[in-house]
């Protein structure tokens, strides 16, 4: 004999109320965010990824050549600005705090704090890294040939601490024609104050 199967209480409206509000509320919480920082307040001063104070050589004014044995820096710096500044690294394609970010400031070495780029210089690359086309001065970055992974590059390097920052390609938008791809995690934003 078959019996009737049972069925439990219909719970689909209270279900369905609960996940359009929890939906709703990710939304709200998450729809303002890409993971990234798309756009500053002006109230904000800086966007800063590191904590600085410990860091007796981060400056934003002094433009003095720094001469620091590595083995200082990486007990100053943190182990991705490390990695990235001093053993030549390279961050994942979009996935830095800066590759899409639009602030009025400027950015900085994350190192030592020198100012290499005004945010009027930024653009849109679409290559996943911050791009740029031109220095903020004509000492802020030094350039050298690089012939790694089989490709002949420039490597940009700061002026000022010699920290790894990226790469300049000749592909970049007028009036200079240049492309500084750069990576986040060596630069700080200091924003307009």
């Amino acid at each position: 004999m078959d019996r009737p199967i049972e069925r439990p209480p219909d719970m689909r409206t209270p279900n369905l109320i609960s996940g359009l509000l929890c939906g709703s509320l990710l939304l709200i919480g998450c729809g303002e965010s890409t993971g990234q920082t798309s756009t500053m307040n002006n109230d904000q001063k800086n966007m800063d990824q590191y904590d600085h104070s410990g860091n007796p050589h981060y400056s934003h004014t002094d433009t003095t050549a720094l001469n620091v044995p590595l083995a200082e820096w990486k007990k100053l710096l943190p182990e991705d600005l490390y990695y990235i500044a001093f053993e030549k690294g390279t961050e994942r394609a979009f996935t830095g705090k800066y590759w899409d970010f639009e602030g009025i400031g400027t950015y900085a070495c994350a190192a030592c704090g020198n100012v290499l780029f005004q945010a009027d210089a930024k653009f849109a690359s679409s290559c996943g890294w911050p791009s740029f086309f031109e220095a903020a001065r004509k000492d802020a970055i030094h350039y050298h040939e690089d012939r790694t992974f089989g490709m002949m590059r420039t490597e940009t390097t700061c002026g000022r601490c010699g920290a790894h920052l990226g790469h300049l390609f000749d592909d970049g938008p007028e009036p200079t024609g240049k492309r500084y791809c750069i990576n986040s995690v060596s630069l700080e934003f200091l924003g307009k104050k």
